[in-house]
């Protein structure tokens, strides 16, 4: 009898620890890059002002740069929500959101009301919404979409099989209108970001409108992660519809993907700093660059190109990803490197602005995770005037920030050193 009952434990043992040892192979091919990382110093690049780069990011990217746009930025949720409900309120044949929160609330419910409403309307009206980033959505509120016509779903559910795709997350906010109008940036569908982003309960963060032939790429964007999860292709003019000009402005939308393309965003990032003879100014939610980014960062100091930074203060979501960026800073400073600390709120902002020319934003932050392991979607704008507003956007975030100087970082307690230099252990998936 004793026998049987240590032979049933060895077994029970035997059982768990493949189980464990199962998981853990599951846990390690998902933390496993799908795609050989950027490891070499890109070769000299092209200015950014010059024709030269714009073939060379048209081509690596793969959507070309497109004439014939406007682009519109709101900022904080006072302005963004407004103006994406009257959109979405105006839609005559289509409407598509991707998000990576949606998560219930007062404005939550301004969506699903304008969502449904224009569902019993006769509109093809789809949400995918991450299903990690929205776990604070409540099972309610999917059951109101899809009842009032919505065709909702989530992106990489947590399953049994897929849970080597469990740290692939789409973070991208997408909202696109009639295959003419697109939102982009980095608001989510919260009351967080609701208000004017001036006060620790609503962060600070902005959006883009784009009207014209931009706006189709992407839909395309959006249609890639919704034929991934559902297996259905959106095609015809409900969602590419014959597109004029809306203005003057060369737009450039481009996605990336662990699935294909996850180089994309660091790539556009590096050859944009690579590219820049005069100065970077840069908002970043969460800056946590690798060796090479980081290294591409330096090097443009030294060639003397002016760089800005502006990161969180006193407000974050994440004190690790708060602790492994503060570990980069101090290289930054050495070198030359202005940094500034957001004070209001939670600073959300994912902005970049290079030699007063090109603007780059959209949902990628400065770190590995949407370098690496997110579905991301940024947009790119190559226009003097445009860039002009948006640094007299950089110019007044600056003046709600500190600055931050080399001596005070080294002046950290050791505790926050440590706690630092942990954190920047785990970088790789932050």
């Amino acid at each position: 009898m004793a026998d049987a009952r240590r032979w049933k434990r060895r077994v029970i043992w035997i059982v768990a620890g493949a189980l464990g040892a199962a998981l853990a192979g599951l846990l390690a091919l998902n933390l496993w890059p799908k795609e050989q990382a950027l490891q070499y110093r890109l070769a000299p690049v092209s200015a950014v002002h010059s024709e030269a780069f714009r073939r060379e990011v048209g081509t690596l990217l793969g959507p070309p740069i497109i004439g014939g746009n406007t682009v519109s930025d709101y900022q904080n949720g006072a302005e963004i929500f407004p103006a994406m409900l009257a959109a979405i309120r105006q839609a005559q044949r289509s409407v598509n959101l991707e998000t990576y929160i949606y998560w219930s609330g007062d404005i939550s419910k301004e969506f699903i009301a304008a969502l449904t409403e224009r569902a019993r309307a006769g509109v093809k009206v789809r949400v995918l919404a991450d299903w990690a980033g929205s776990t604070r959505m409540k099972s309610s509120a999917v059951e109101t979409l899809r009842a009032g016509g919505v065709r909702f779903e989530y992106f990489h559910p947590l399953k049994w099989y897929s849970l080597d795709r469990i740290n692939n997350r789409t973070h991208r906010k997408l909202l696109i209108v009639d295959g003419r109008i697109a939102f982009n940036g980095g608001v989510g569908i919260a009351d967080a970001w609701d208000g004017q982003g001036d006060n620790p309960t609503h962060w600070r963060d902005m959006q883009f409108r784009v009207e014209g032939p931009a706006a189709q790429q992407m839909q395309a964007i959006f249609e890639d992660n919704w034929l991934t999860t559902t297996g259905e292709a959106l095609l015809g003019e409900d969602y590419y519809p014959p597109v004029r000009a809306a203005g003057d402005l060369p737009v450039q939308a481009f996605a990336s993907s662990p699935e294909g393309g996850s180089r994309n965003m660091q790539l556009m990032y590096l050859m944009a700093i690579n590219g820049a003879r005069e100065s970077i100014d840069l908002e970043a939610a969460y800056f946590v660059p690798d060796e090479l980014t980081l290294d591409a960062l330096r090097r443009a100091m030294k060639r003397g190109v002016r760089i800005r930074l502006l990161v969180p203060g006193p407000y974050v979501d994440s004190d690790v990803v708060a602790n492994a960026s503060q570990a980069q800073w101090g290289p930054m400073l050495a070198a030359g490197a202005q940094i500034y600390r957001w004070q209001p709120s939670l600073l959300h902002n994912k902005l970049m602005v290079v030699d007063h020319y090109l603007t780059m934003a959209g949902s990628a932050n400065f770190d590995n995770r949407s370098f690496q392991l997110n579905d991301e979607a940024n947009i790119n704008i190559y226009d003097a005037d445009f860039a002009a507003h948006m640094t007299a956007v950089i110019d007044a975030d600056l003046r709600h920030a500190r600055p931050l100087s080399y001596a005070q970082w080294q002046q950290r307690p050791w505790r926050q050193r440590l706690m630092d230099w942990l954190a920047a252990q785990t970088a790789s998936q932050l």
